[in-house]
């Protein structure tokens, strides 16, 4: 197996009993655990109107997270494009790398603001995957369905929130060939007029596209030489569809000569596989929340979730992300890591976890490094 570096991926999760406030102090301290560990990378998610997640803004956290870390590469996974212009994304991460030169990716994603759509139907895959499991044996659930979602009041009225009255999303791949040309310094608007971003233009940025499927999100990443991150921990059922679009469509470029892929996981490790079964006992109950527009709650204790009665049109809302997580001792979850990675070719693995408390999130990242490295991989890029 080639060696494979790790990263982190936070949502900055809101434990029930505690505050938003508390929750961004355990990010940053995170963050300067995984530093301290070696973690590759550690990037935030944006999310909004969810009682049990702080994070809303990226760049903010990011800008608090690199002020008190000095080595981990930073990152979004991923700012949303859906309600953002290009200016204004390319001027806050130029304003973070004036002050943090060359410490910064940015993930850039389709979400956000657009409105709902119908789902893309499945796109073939040249892995077969035979009752759910590739040749390897990675689970690869049925596809989950998100038109329930698509006339929810929740998500009217995010969009609604997010965007300016009357306006309209950009094009996704027209966004990203703009904020391309502004980091580049080559903007033209169609009159000919130019626009230099200060700060802005020609910071040193890692750029990452990150996607579900192999549709738009993998086209743009790969016919423009991009880097491309699949999220296995959200849409495990189309992660091969979305790594194999992407290679496709992958045409080099000033940026990669040949295609980059990041993976993520939802893990939970503890000393043993009955500790992490009940440390992440709360995570059913949890993606119950998000999917059913609700919002995500703060995250329950073991005991909370456990008095959730489980209906069976609960169990189908979150069985396929329930079979996907990678729950247990470390051995066992590097062992799923590393099936993941061999199916999806992988050139790096993203880690999120989610505990109520946060040592024991932090103990859950200290196992797995220790066990990775055990394995001969180094958590560094090479």
């Amino acid at each position: 197996m080639p060696d494979i570096s790790l990263g982190v991926l936070d949502l900055v999760p809101v434990s029930s009993g505690s505050t938003a406030a508390d929750a961004l102090r355990n990010s940053i301290d995170l963050a300067q655990q995984a530093e301290r560990l070696g973690y590759a990378r550690y990037w935030f998610a944006e999310h909004h109107l969810n009682p049990g997640v702080a994070g809303t803004s990226p760049a903010v956290v990011l800008a608090l997270t690199a002020s008190a870390t000095s080595t981990i590469r930073l990152g979004s996974g991923a700012v949303q494009l859906g309600h953002r212009t290009a200016l204004s994304t390319v001027e806050e991460f130029g304003l973070l790398d004036t002050l943090h030169p060359g410490r910064f990716d940015l993930g850039l994603g389709r979400s956000g603001g657009r409105p709902p759509g119908q789902p893309a139907a499945p796109l073939p895959t040249a892995t077969p995957v035979v009752d759910g499991r590739t040749p390897n044996g990675l689970r690869i659930p049925p596809r989950f369905s998100f038109e329930h979602l698509l006339g929810s009041p929740r998500i009217a009225l995010q969009r609604r929130l997010l965007l300016l009255p009357g306006a309209e999303s950009q094009d996704y791949a027209e966004q990203i060939d703009d904020i391309l040309a502004l980091l580049a310094g080559t903007y033209r608007s169609p009159e000919g007029a130019e626009a230099h971003v200060v700060p802005g233009e020609g910071a040193d940025l890692e750029l990452w596209i990150l996607g579900s499927s192999g549709g738009q999100s993998a086209e743009t990443a790969g016919s423009r030489g991009l880097r491309f991150a699949a999220n296995y921990h959200v849409s495990p059922a189309t992660v091969l569809e979305a790594v194999e679009g992407y290679r496709a469509f992958f045409q080099p470029s000033e940026f990669l000569d040949k295609p980059h892929v990041s993976v993520s996981a939802d893990v939970v490790v503890a000393e043993d596989d009955a500790t992490a079964r009940e440390l992440a006992a709360g995570y059913g109950l949890w993606v119950r929340s998000i999917r059913t527009a609700e919002g995500a709650l703060p995250f329950p204790t073991p005991q909370e979730a456990r008095a959730h009665t489980w209906t069976d049109e609960d169990r189908a809302l979150v069985q396929d992300r329930l079979d996907t997580q990678f729950v247990g001792s470390p051995g066992r979850v590097a062992d799923q890591l590393e099936q993941l990675q061999e199916a999806t070719g992988a050139d790096e693995l993203l880690i999120t976890t989610i505990t109520h408390d946060h040592t024991d999130r932090v103990r859950s990242y200290e196992l797995l490094a220790r066990e990775w490295r055990r394995r001969g991989h180094s958590l560094q890029s090479g």
